[in-house]
Order: structure tokens, then sequence, then C-alpha cells
């Protein structure tokens, strides 16, 4: 997977670490309108140099001031954000609300070591779920994939819900694995699409057994398997953390990949086609012996309804819908 700079935080920081010095920042709490959530990372060279964000611009000077600071101390450092505060125009929250950010820095005396860092990097090449727990108190640093390091079912239930944040004295900080985006048809519509997909954080992974529709030369830069959809789609093994859309028009493509979603843990499978189209399609799953309850999982016609009417307004459609269904219905997040 090509993950943008903005996903590769952590990776950034052992890079920069092992070539002079680092520190990750991360937002351990929120309070009413912060511009970022609890999670948001920003890496720092020991020269100032960073990459990511914890306030969409608003505080990242004086956070990079710090961690530049901490990385010379090798001590973590808390800091506080508000717009209550008389400087809150000076570092720019001036949106309201408030903001906590941990500044750690890499192999310190008390910062994380470079081993648990690396050992992160490593889980997240593997698509494993991983937790990073920080005491803040003492400064423990430690990794968990289940549910008994730290803070028992509560990493569990952060995992499932994508959703970093304090837990008593411990900051639980969630990487889940990259989202993927299969996407069944190299039609107009997926070019838009995968570009999208692409900036919202997802792996997209194009599939079409039509050797012209998806070539290098119109996905640039992307995964392409011209086998079947449904032996592509085994092989890729659709986990909570991926959404499905099938493009073709064409049941000899579509169907198989249609059925083949559905006996994963896809979170999101969209087809493409009218109204008409798709009660067609349910027909023709159901002489295959597929039941209603399974089909009801299908989003047809594919995206919001808003009127899209180009390829890049039904890619936004499409997007719009996945990230709903990802983060309003709970699954997968």
């Amino acid at each position: 997977m090509h993950q943008p700079s903005h996903d590769r935080i952590p990776e950034i920081a052992l890079e920069w670490h092992r070539s002079g010095g680092s520190a990750l920042a991360m937002v351990v709490d929120t309070w009413g309108s912060a511009p970022r959530p609890a999670g948001s990372q920003l890496a720092v060279s020991h020269a100032g140099a960073f990459e990511g964000s914890v306030s969409g611009g608003c505080v990242e000077g004086a956070v990079v001031t710090e961690a530049v600071a901490a990385i010379g101390s090798g001590c973590p450092v808390m800091l506080e954000f508000g717009v209550a505060d008389e400087d809150a125009f000076a570092v720019g929250l001036a949106c309201g609300g408030r903001i906590r950010v941990l500044v750690d820095p890499v192999g310190g005396r008390k910062g994380i070591p470079e081993e648990v860092l690396a050992d992160l990097v490593r889980m997240r090449a593997e698509r494993r779920p991983a937790a990073l727990l920080i005491h803040t108190c003492n400064w423990e640093h430690r990794l968990s994939d289940d549910t008994g390091d730290g803070c028992g079912q509560a990493v569990s239930e952060r995992m499932r819900q994508d959703r970093s944040g304090m837990e008593g004295d411990w900051f639980v900080n969630i990487h889940n694995p990259p989202l993927r985006l299969i996407i069944v048809g190299g039609a107009h519509i997926a070019q838009p699409l995968v570009a999208m997909a692409r900036q919202a954080g997802y792996d997209p992974f194009l599939v079409d057994p039509r050797q012209g529709f998806a070539t290098r030369e119109r996905f640039p830069d992307t995964r392409i398997s011209h086998d079947w959809p449904d032996e592509a789609i085994a092989a890729e093994s659709p986990d909570s953390r991926t959404a499905v859309v099938t493009l073709t028009h064409d049941p000899k493509i579509d169907d198989p990949a249609i059925v083949a979603t559905l006996a994963t843990d896809a979170f999101y499978l969209g087809c493409l086609g009218s109204k008409t189209t798709h009660r067609m399609r349910l027909d023709r799953l159901r002489l295959q012996g597929m039941e209603d309850v399974g089909t009801a999982r299908i989003h047809a016609p594919v995206g919001l309804d808003i009127g899209a009417r180009s390829p890049s307004e039904i890619a936004i459609a499409i997007m719009g819908e996945i990230t709903r269904a990802l983060r309003q219905a709970g699954a997968g997040a």
C-alpha cells in the first residue's frame, strides 16, 4: 500500500529518530469544538521538521517548539491549549474548545522506547490492530493487540470504535489496520473513486478481468488484479475494515463479486445500477440460493442520493455513503 504521509506518522517518527532524533505529539483529550480528535498525531524531527496534525494548524507551531525541547531533554511533556487562555489567538485556537497534547520523545529517558515504536510500525505493516498504551504518571509504554494489557476490556472496545482516548491514567492510542476499498470494474467512475478513496485513507484495490479497462495508464500507483472478482476477493480476505463497490453493470463480473463479498465481514457493499437493475440483480441472486437477509446488506443504487451526475460527483456520493456506513453504523469502526 502506498500510504499518504499523513497516515505514516509512527513510521516517519521512527525514521527521523534513527537519523537524529524525533518526538511523537498526540492529542489525548478534547473538549468543546476542538479541531482534531483524540489520537491525532504529529511527528517532529530534532531539526523542527514536522508531519501530521494535532489541531489542523491551530497550535502546531507551539507543539513543534515544545517537541524539539523534549527531544533534547528526553522527557515527555503534557500541553494544554484552550480558547479561554489569554494567548488563544496567539496559538490559533480561536474556534473554541480545548485540547491536551502529549509530546513524547522517541528513545528518551522517559519517552517512548525505540523498540516499542519499531514494534508498532511492524504491527501496522502486518495489518494487525494495535493500541499504544502510555501511562501519563510514570510514562510506562506498552503495546496491546487484545483486551488484557493496561486497560482491559476498554482497549478492545476502543479498537472496535476506532477511538483513542484516556482510560484513567492511561492514554490509549488506537492503530487499526488501514481501511481498504475493493473496486470491481475499471469504469470511468472508478478513476475519481480511486483518488478520493486514497485521500480518505483507504487502500484502493481494483479488480477487473477486462484488461483494457484496468490499466496502469488509467490507474497509476494502484493495485490491480485481472482475476475474476470472486477469486480476487477471496484472496484479499475482506474484513470489517473493508468496503467493496461493483461498477461494471455486467452480471458475469458483478454477481460473483457480490456473492464472494457477502460471505465476508466487509462493512460495506455497494452496487452501481438503477432500482430496476437492482431488482433484477436480487432475482438472479435468489436463483443462486442467496437469502434476502444476506442481500439486504447491499447498498443499491450505490451512493448517497445527492443528485450526482458526473463520474466525480458519483464518486463523491459513493465515498459519502461508505463513510456513513463506517462511522455511523459502527461496523468496522
